[in-house]
């Protein structure tokens, strides 16, 4: 049995994505369920993406609480509840960016709430955001994936080819993706995302890792008319539009991913699958990302990169596809979670 084929479920009160009647096994006192998948299986997601994990795992959130306008940090727990954190320590700031900012400092102090499992809020009473909202830099990359590139006909790169999105693109894990009157070709785009926790410069690849606070999904909605026929064909006005960039649904720390770069990937539309691949077929890892820009820029905490699609994409199939008002898009990462986007 290929390891890529086996998937290990936590048996939960809640629903979950893949979950049906298994083997069980013990581990310690948690209770899973293993299931062996063939290679192309497809699985029926969750409507809400709800994600579900082992204890003690660091899924850090930004939130709006019932009638109010500002942003509060908390961590998602099993079973749709949240801890807030800003009510377990007032002196936590209320953005995800300002959180980063304070290093391991902020970081203990929300280890701590998760530990106390006090000030628990239901998840239906919030409004959860993207968990980063504004960030320095939107840094993407283009063709980063074996299979992306082999799709269109075309090799594979030798350095990364960077581009970015405005942070104003930015909208939260179920909000709506908004059709702009100027195009008529968007185009889906699901992407392992991660964010920049610790400052840095001419940062080498060996100490890369150290300068992560985390990875989420990415949807990097995309109107290929202008991406790849208009603006003298120069990528940022084709990836920018209002909400281009759909983000969550929560900063999963670096230490929480059991290996970020071996993930099944995969997007959805009116729950076709369409794109469906696993990071392991990125040409240029995380680390290797951070190296090369950090030679021309310095990383700053709160700064996301979205690291570029597998295959599936709907501009390169015979005849192109593009979303329409009424679809809905889920994106999906392994132990990431998952972000449902309706069209309009």
């Amino acid at each position: 049995m290929r390891l890529s084929a086996a998937r290990l479920y936590r048996k939960t009160s809640g629903s979950v994505s893949g979950f049906c009647p298994g083997n069980r096994l013990m581990l310690g006192s948690v209770r899973v369920l293993l299931r062996v998948l063939p290679h192309h299986s497809i699985r029926v997601l969750p409507h809400r993406g709800i994600s579900h994990f082992p204890p003690l795992r660091m899924r850090l959130i930004q939130f709006r609480g019932s009638g109010s306008a500002s942003h509060r940090i908390g961590l998602e727990l099993d079973g749709d509840k949240v801890i807030d954190l800003n009510a377990f320590d007032s002196s936590l700031p209320g953005g995800m960016r300002e959180f980063l900012e304070g290093g391991d400092a902020t970081l203990q102090i929300a280890k701590r709430a998760l530990e106390s499992g006090q000030h628990v809020l239901s998840r239906s009473q919030l409004s959860i955001l993207a968990p980063i909202t504004n960030p320095e830099k939107v840094i993407c990359v283009g063709m980063n994936y074996v299979d992306h590139c082999l799709e269109q006909n075309v090799p594979v790169p030798k350095e990364p080819i960077i581009f970015s999105k405005f942070p104003s693109s930015i909208v939260g894990p179920y909000d709506s993706i908004v059709l702009p009157a100027e195009s008529q070709e968007v185009d889906w785009e699901v992407e392992l995302a991660f964010v920049i926790g610790k400052r840095g410069k001419n940062i080498k690849e060996q100490d890369a890792m150290e300068h992560v606070a985390g990875f989420t999904v990415a949807h990097d909605v995309s109107a290929r008319d202008w991406q790849m026929r208009k603006n003298g064909k120069q990528w940022l006005l084709g990836k920018t539009f209002d909400t281009f960039c759909p983000l969550g649904p929560a900063l999963v720390t670096k230490d929480s991913v059991s290996d970020p770069h071996n993930l099944g990937i995969r997007c959805r539309v009116n729950r076709n699958l369409v794109q469906d691949s696993n990071t392991n077929q990125m040409v240029f890892k995380t680390e290797a990302l951070i190296a090369w820009v950090s030679k021309f820029v310095t990383l700053n905490p709160g700064d996301l990169f979205l690291t570029g699609t597998p295959p599936g994409v709907g501009v390169f199939r015979k005849p192109a596809v593009y979303l329409k008002a009424g679809d809905v898009v889920e994106c999906e990462i392994d132990e990431l979670g998952l972000i449902r986007n309706p069209v309009g």
